[in-house]
């Protein structure tokens, strides 16, 4: 029984939604086609006339040229006074002029001669340096189409032995430029160089 009351009661309420539904559309066709009530208004937005200033610029004037850096010095000295410092010591290596013996000096200003570029401070030895031994050596070498240095030998040591191996190590860092004959790089034999080790301070 009550499964007829809502079956009854759904039929009639689907029956009124479909009623309804009908009236809406039929009432809704007319709307469509009544003409727009009211007055429309269009906007135009006007630009302004822009009027184009041309600044007329003046050429400046080119800076003042600044001074030639001065003069690169040559040669150039790299300390590796490792071991010196370490111990609160203060030591000069002085390099003098290469030496070459079959040609003179080779900081003579002929063009195509070798010139060394960088020198390279030795380290001074830690037994001489307890020691406060002080001394020198001479070095000779050879100078190759690269501008590195081959075949070093010590020609003369003050005292022997002691500082030899340390003028030999700092002698194969040194940097030269090469000789050049005809346009050409060649080797140059038997240049020396004299090493002073120094302890100041």
């Amino acid at each position: 029984m009550r499964y007829l009351v809502a079956l009854v009661i759904a039929g009639v309420v689907t029956f009124m939604l479909f009623l309804g539904m009908q009236a809406l559309i039929t009432g809704g066709e007319g709307a469509m086609t009544d003409p727009v009530k009211g007055n429309v208004l269009d906007f135009v937005r006007l630009k302004k006339e822009e009027t184009v200033q041309k600044k007329e610029r003046k050429p400046q004037k080119p800076p003042t040229p600044k001074e030639p850096p001065p003069p690169m010095e040559s040669p150039q000295m790299q300390s590796s006074d490792a071991t010196a410092n370490a111990n609160n010591f203060d030591f000069a290596a002085n390099v003098d002029a290469d030496v070459n013996l079959a040609g003179g000096l080779a900081l003579e200003t002929s063009d195509g001669e070798y010139l060394p570029i960088v020198k390279v401070a030795p380290v001074y030895p830690r037994r001489a340096l307890s020691r406060g031994i002080e001394g020198y050596v001479i070095v000779e070498f050879i100078v190759t189409k690269q501008g590195t240095v081959r075949d070093p030998q010590v020609i003369k040591a003050e005292p022997e032995s002691l500082f030899d191996r340390a003028a030999m190590d700092a002698a194969l860092k040194f940097k030269y430029k090469p000789r050049v004959v005809n346009g050409d790089a060649v080797e140059v034999a038997g240049v020396q160089n004299k090493i002073s080790f120094q302890i100041s301070g």
